[in-house]
């Protein structure tokens, strides 16, 4: 990493020529000498740019999250490490077919989930016994890193790896040196053994080890190997190359800066300095110039949008009619994309070791979509350079006859991301007509509107840090969409209770009479704290209880609180349910609403 610390002697010279000579563009990070004026600051944050790694990931805009591994064969979203390896052992397992679905869908990188919380690792790594190397399949010879590896060098597409430092089946994790050992060497193997790796993801997961101790992460050891071993890998979400964009449902922000006084997670005091400014990842405002004024440090830290083509991040054969609609895909390539962002979205393979029909279909339609419409850009001229200052603007002509509803600007952040507000405009009977109107630009800006046949339109750059360098300008048209959106189909009883018997915990007399129970699921309402760790019961009577199965959480319910599939193993039998909250999403033990609970019956 490039670090730049700016003393007031070196300002003078770093001015007169920040904004226009290459050489003086600061890559990565500033940090703010203290008798800095905000005009002072701003001049810098203006000529702050990406490392050739982040330019090159953010020229991807799309790249695909491959949740794949024990949780497959559980049907769980996050495992609990106990889980037999011989459990994974899909029928008809082929990595081309992942790749070659995906770079349909136009898709130019892949980050597969190595390992996940459970532990599970998808090599035959020496650090555990919980691999693919106890596991059936390919009779204990097989390895899906290298496989998918294998298929991305072969058509051509880039790779990345998920490690999860959770790891629920190590029994050293809590025991903090003992466990980063071991993580370490984890990513050693990951990082030496299969050639060139594009991007390295950490999410924060944390939690006590069978020790009752949390666990310590040791970033800066975990960094060093990345850096020693694939220096040309982007660290994703825990690192400070890439940060998550603050939720998991594919939304961007209107206002999103590449250029954020955000400090990354594996900074010392990172958690004190962003809670001075007010800020985090989820914050509306990472970027405004109030903020870099009391900031005393800036950051080329882009966003990534990630979300899942399905409500869950794993396989569920129940959510094969729940792939998101074509329509909702391109809302999503819009809203990230489209807001200077990179779209991660999850496909997840089924058991069979392939991307499900519907999945690769949908892809195959969206890719389809966005490159038909962004193949003919209406603009008679489009790509002239151009530096706008302050109310400046240009009009384009747009090519005779033609409908447009959709504008594309660009910015070259090669230079810096500047533009802070600027508008669209048509000429329609010769009448200046307003069609859109922004905030940032940065990497890409994608503005939808009405279908017009315009003469003309013109972009004024109302405000902007300095001079922007504006190198893209489009004009086109996005078809409309003929499809419904389809819904799952379940035999199933949604809250239509006999009585309610007590509220905490939940208890339920289902339907007045035994009947057979195959499962539960849970659907929380839009509220502040959910059901996370939880006991189910089931009686015949209301006085003995027993429990169907050891399940005992919803994974991942607090950053994806869609609805929740819980499948016995076997058929029960039972009159009355009693759902208990031991832990909610924020610590606390919230109250069950009855219409968040249906009973599966097959």
């Amino acid at each position: 990493m490039k670090r730049f610390i700016l003393f007031a002697g070196l300002l003078a010279l770093l001015f007169g020529a920040a904004c226009t000579q290459h050489k003086n563009h600061i890559e990565k990070e500033i940090v703010f000498d203290e008798g800095m004026t905000p005009e002072q600051k701003l001049k810098l944050a203006s000529s702050l740019v990406p490392t050739k790694q982040q330019y090159e990931w953010q020229q991807l805009e799309l790249t695909a999250f491959i949740h794949f591994g024990i949780n497959t064969f559980t049907g769980r979203e996050w495992g609990d490490g106990n889980e037999d390896p011989a459990l994974f052992n899909p029928t008809d397992f082929n990595a081309e077919q992942w790749v070659v679905a995906l770079k349909e869908g136009g898709f130019k990188m892949v980050i597969l989930t190595a390992k996940h919380h459970d532990g599970f690792c998808l090599w035959p790594s020496k650090t555990t016994e919980h691999s693919v190397a106890n596991s059936p399949w390919r009779d204990g010879a097989g390895d899906v890193v290298r496989e998918l590896k294998n298929a991305t060098d072969k058509h051509g597409m880039k790779f990345g790896v998920y490690l999860s430092p959770w790891d629920r089946n190590a029994p050293s994790y809590g025991d903090s040196p003992k466990y980063n050992q071991l993580f370490v060497d984890q990513l050693n193997e990951l990082l030496s053994n299969y050639g060139e790796v594009h991007e390295v993801w950490f999410d924060g997961a944390n939690a006590e080890g069978p020790n009752g101790k949390k666990q310590i992460y040791d970033w800066e050891a975990f960094y060093h190997v990345i850096d020693s071993l694939q220096p040309n890998a982007v660290k994703a979400i825990m690192g400070d190359d890439v940060r998550w964009v603050g939720n998991e449902r594919g939304l961007g922000r209107e206002t999103e800066w590449s250029v954020t006084p955000l400090r990354a997670d594996i900074h010392e005091d990172a958690v004190e300095e962003n809670e001075r400014l007010g800020i985090s990842a989820t914050a509306k405002d990472l970027g405004s110039r109030k903020l870099i004024e009391k900031a005393k440090s800036i950051y080329w830290y882009p966003s990534e949008v990630d979300v899942s083509i399905r409500p869950g991040w794993f396989y569920h054969a129940e959510q094969d009619a729940q792939v998101k609609t074509l329509e909702h895909l391109v809302d999503i390539y819009y809203q990230s994309v489209g807001m200077n962002s990179v779209l991660l979205l999850n496909i997840p393979p089924d058991r069979r070791g392939l991307i499900h029909e519907v999945d690769a279909a949908r892809l195959k339609e969206f890719g389809q979509y966005i490159e038909e419409t962004f193949a003919n850009n209406k603009i008679e001229t489009s790509h002239t350079y151009w530096r706008a200052r302050n109310g400046d603007y240009r009009e384009y002509d747009i090519k005779e006859g033609e409908t447009i509803n959709t504008v594309l600007l660009q910015e070259d952040i090669k230079k810096g991301q500047r533009v802070e507000v600027f508008k669209v405009e048509a000429l329609i009977d010769d009448n200046w007509v307003k069609l859109a109107e922004g905030t940032t630009i940065g990497y890409k800006r994608l503005l939808r509107f009405d279908d017009v046949s315009p003469q003309k339109i013109r972009i004024t750059i109302i405000e902007t840090r300095f001079s922007a360098n504006i190198n893209e300008v489009g004009a086109y048209y996005a078809a409309p969409f003929n499809e419904e959106g389809a819904l799952i189909e379940l035999s199933h009883i949604d809250g239509d209770w006999s009585e309610v018997i007590e509220t905490s915990p939940l208890t339920v007399d289902m339907q007045g009479e035994t009947i057979e129970v195959k499962g539960f699921t849970y659907s929380p309402n839009d509220k502040a704290e959910m059901a996370f760790k939880y006991r189910f019961l089931l009686s015949t009577d209301g006085k003995e209880w027993f429990e169907p199965y050891e399940r005992r959480e919803f994974g991942n319910i607090k950053n994806n609180p869609v609805p929740q599939f819980i499948h016995f193993d076997e058929l029960q039998t039972a009159r009355y349910f009693k759902l208990e909250v031991i832990e909610g999403t924020e610590g606390g033990t919230p109250t069950i609403d009855p219409n968040e609970i249906g009973i599966l019956t097959h």
